[in-house]
């Protein structure tokens, strides 16, 4: 028999591991499982943990010419703590780690460019979680959280005073509140580390580990003010149990992008409208007041 006969016959599907060592993508036959990822919980974890040290590092970098300048121009270090330009330096310069971390999402969850991301990740409406009820729990959400720093009260945070070094501080943190945190922080909270986590340990303990990661990287911001970090963690605990009973990461984005923007609104027009005084204030007032308090 001649050798032309003799040619295994391929498959018309991959079915070796990627790069990974996770399972195979099949975006041709639909049947992508965003609860199933090709990726463990290791590289989960990974992509995690330098999203975190983005945050330190790049700000750090992003600084360090002013801080220089600053030692050149009066000899010392004296006041770098408080100055307006040094704080909005370090704000704004979370936007290129934000885009470094959603790149290293990127090139995770698509083997870089072998796999849908969006597809992947399950970012789409399920059947019986539309924009009606994602809108509708952000906003009892954001209700909520009101009442709870209204009720707890609590002293100024660290986010407090950045918000209030300068307009210019002020509005870089509304912008990223609102423009690339939601989105950054759902890809890799219910995006990457819930979908491995869930199948590695089940859906309860999935949730328990995600909702302490995030609101553990919060701490460090609202440790004066035990009423915020609770708002954080029933918020992380909402959107994760939504990521877990819809199967979809896209309501979660949905109900994180309206409870930041509410805040990011408030924080823009706060300046112009003036504060009410404290006799007239209603618990509304109450609510969107303290709620300045939870860019998360």
């Amino acid at each position: 028999m001649s050798d032309q006969f003799a040619s295994p016959v391929k498959p018309l599907i991959d079915t070796r591991p990627d790069a990974f060592g996770g399972r195979p993508h099949l975006p041709s036959l639909g049947l992508t499982n965003p609860n199933d990822p090709p990726w463990g919980v290791s590289q989960a974890l990974l992509i995690w943990v330098i999203s975190i040290a983005l945050l330190f590092i790049v700000p750090l970098l992003a600084i360090l010419p002013y801080v220089l300048y600053r030692v050149l121009s009066y000899g010392s270090v004296e006041g770098l703590g408080t100055d307006a330009n040094l704080i909005f330096i370090s704000i704004i310069s979370v936007l290129p780690a934000h885009v470094l971390t959603f790149l290293t999402v990127w090139f995770l969850v698509t083997n870089k460019g072998r796999r849908s991301f969006w597809e992947t990740l399950g970012w789409s409406w399920p059947e019986n979680f539309g924009l009606g009820k994602t809108i509708g729990l952000a906003v009892g959400l954001f209700l909520l959280g009101g009442l709870i720093t209204w009720l707890f009260g609590g002293s100024e945070t660290q986010l407090d005073q950045i918000i209030n070094s300068s307009l210019k501080a002020r509005f870089a943190t509304a912008f990223l509140a609102a423009a690339t945190g939601p989105l950054v922080e759902e890809l890799i909270y219910r995006g990457v580390l819930y979908s491995a986590l869930q199948r590695a340990m089940g859906m309860v303990w999935a949730v328990v580990v995600v909702s302490v990661l995030f609101a553990g990287v919060h701490v460090l911001q609202y440790y004066k003010n035990l009423g915020v970090i609770a708002v954080i963690v029933i918020l992380s605990v909402s959107l994760t149990l939504v990521r877990a009973f819809t199967g979809s990461l896209l309501p979660s984005f949905v109900m994180h992008l309206i409870f930041n923007g509410i805040q990011a609104l408030y924080l823009v027009l706060q300046p112009f409208v003036g504060k009410p005084a404290v006799e007239k204030k209603a618990v509304v007032s109450f609510v969107i007041h303290n709620l300045s308090r939870l860019i998360s």
